[in-house]
């Protein structure tokens, strides 16, 4: 069977160790111990339960299990290149990795220094754990894969069809990087603003937040024009790209963005990968971008405040 380390167990790891299992050898690795007996709740309501491998980076240095065929990095996107320092000395350096962070900061990094397949995830799966034992799968999504420099489409294809195979619908695709672009523009638009204002997607359609919102997709637009990335739907300019963010808001209405959860458990927040790749766009190009910055300092201050 082919195994797969998942380096990171929160939400999305953990879903894809419960998907997974059935078909796989599985191990979820992570900074201490889990209950080996770990429990998933399905978007029907099912509750299901099954044993989990859970070992520590420590643990791995002294007993490794089989080597992966497949390393899934699931950590937050500035945790992620110290997740796989973590456990690089257990790998060989042509192991593919599977990237699942949300912005665009770790990817290209991490892209550069592997010297084997690093093959990029953006996912509309929602998952949310409910402590050390327990993660909601909350609603059905997609997930495309595909890699930077579009080198490693057989094996996307292959992990394409694991995932769908294992219940997690999944599409290789040949645009990756544009798709990691067009999320990073919704969750640049959404994120900060739900997390300083403590309030659900669907809140930012009130009078109070929807003025804020558009400056913030007004100067998402320039800079994606300026990155050469498409405009979804084939469409033509801000009102596509603010479409789309009214359509996200709809679709995620009664979601507590991972930014707020970030924000309310008093942890640093994705603001460095999601933020800062527009920003450092905006000053390359010589864009404005005083929303954007405006977003990332106030970010900035709350999280000195922990």
């Amino acid at each position: 069977m082919t195994t797969h380390w998942i380096l990171g167990p929160g939400a999305i790891g953990r879903l894809l160790a419960h998907s997974l299992a059935p078909f796989a050898e599985v191990a979820l690795i992570g900074r201490r111990d889990l209950p080996a007996q770990q429990r998933l709740m399905t978007p029907e309501g099912e509750a299901r339960t099954q044993r989990l491998s859970s070992l520590t980076a420590g643990q791995l240095a002294v007993d490794a299990p089989e080597p992966p065929a497949l390393v899934h990095i699931t950590t937050k996107a500035m945790s992620a290149e110290a997740a796989l320092e973590s456990v690089a000395d257990s790998l060989s350096p042509i192991t593919p990795l599977v990237l699942w962070q949300n912005g665009f900061l770790a990817q290209p990094r991490i892209t550069q220094t592997w010297p084997g397949p690093v093959l990029c995830a953006t996912t509309t799966e929602g998952a949310y754990l409910t402590g050390d034992d327990g993660v909601v799968h909350a609603g059905r999504g997609h997930t495309f894969l595909g890699d930077l420099n579009n080198h490693h489409g057989a094996l996307a294809e292959e992990l394409a069809q694991a995932l769908t195979q294992a219940g997690l619908a999944a599409t290789k695709v040949s645009d990756i990087r544009q798709r990691l672009w067009q999320k990073l523009a919704v969750n640049a638009a959404i994120n900060p603003l739900v997390a300083l204002n403590s309030v659900r997607n669907g809140e930012l359609r009130g009078e109070a937040y929807a003025g804020r919102m558009v400056a913030v997709v007004k100067e998402v637009a320039t800079i994606m024009l300026a990155e050469g990335i498409a405009p979804p739907n084939d469409g033509n300019g801000e009102d596509e790209w603010l479409a789309l963010v009214w359509q996200v808001v709809e679709n995620t209405a009664n979601n507590k963005a991972s930014m707020l959860q970030d924000v309310e458990a008093k942890r640093p927040t994705e603001r460095g990968a999601i933020l800062g790749p527009l920003i450092e766009s905006a000053q390359r190009h010589g864009l404005a971008c005083e929303v954007l910055q405006a977003l990332d300092n106030e970010l900035a201050e709350v999280e000195a405040s922990f």
